[in-house]
């Protein structure tokens, strides 16, 4: 199972750390960018500096997209040198899609086997069958959104949805966000390759879903400059073995004066309260 992979690492360095490489162009230090490649020699130079720390690297797509094809190449060469220099560390394209099926499948092939990334995130608003492209790959993994980290994401998330009394199973009102991590969990997970993106900045119901969904992984986003509560997520997700989370951060690491030092101490952080 590809989820063994992220497992294998975290339990190797003991750390649940994702580095995000939200390698915002206009926020590079000058130095790189008298460099033929600047993008991907600032992404080479954090990816060196943090990885005896990193259980995984996500990078949003937003950040190479908007430099054209000169960031996509970027972008391929980054993925690329992650898997010759350091291939047991977890990939993450932080991409959000979703589609009808046909149109997935040109992401899948994209994604998966061309930049070569392990997993992807994605929306979940067209159904099973719109993802089955993705969920298809036993060997890549689908990090599908339940509960965003971002202050807005209650605008849907958290309608309450009641089943027709016609249909099949409980008619109890649930939050959207819980019928989520339901379906995921109980029918789209069949080749235990999938995981759910849970915001770090709420833990209510991040401790909700865990219930819900066993020992399923979360990509956690939202610690640090978003305000999450690193001992508090550590409390409501981790699971029975000690995992199933992906504590994510990005501009506290990437941008900060000695991006190493900040890497060391989120994940000193970690083990702190993960071992305690």
């Amino acid at each position: 199972m590809i989820v063994n992979k992220y497992n294998k690492r975290a339990k190797k360095i003991n750390s649940l750390l994702c580095v995000g490489l939200d390698s915002d162009f206009t926020k590079i230090p000058k130095r790189f960018l008298k460099l033929k490649f600047p993008q991907f020699e600032f992404n080479k130079w954090i990816i060196d500096e943090t990885h005896e720390y990193a259980v995984a690297y996500k990078m949003n797509s937003a950040f190479y997209e908007m430099r054209g094809d000169k960031g996509i190449a970027e972008l391929k060469m980054t993925i690329d040198y992650l898997n010759k220099n350091y291939p047991d560390i977890f990939t993450i394209f932080d991409a959000k899609r979703a589609d009808i099926g046909n149109t997935n499948n040109g992401y899948v092939i994209s994604i998966f086997d061309w930049f070569c990334f392990d997993a992807v995130t994605l929306h979940p608003y067209l159904g099973q069958e719109a993802l089955q492209p993705f969920l298809d790959r036993k060997d890549k993994c689908s990090i599908i959104l339940c509960r965003t980290s971002n202050p807005g994401a209650g605008e849907f998330q958290d309608l309450v949805l009641k089943k027709p009394a016609s249909a099949k199973g409980s008619s109890e009102a649930k939050p959207l966000w819980q019928i989520v991590a339901e379906k995921v969990s109980k029918d789209w997970n069949k080749n235990k390759n999938c995981m759910l993106v849970v915001g770090a900045t709420y833990l209510k119901e991040m401790k909700k879903i865990r219930s819900i969904i066993g020992g399923m992984t979360f990509l956690a986003p939202g610690i640090g400059a978003q305000g999450g509560d690193l001992k508090s997520v550590l409390k409501s997700g981790l699971n029975s073995k000690g995992l199933g989370l992906i504590i994510n951060s990005s501009r506290g690491i990437i941008f900060a004066e000695n991006p190493k030092e900040e890497a060391k101490k989120l994940c000193q952080e970690i083990r702190k309260y993960k071992d305690n």
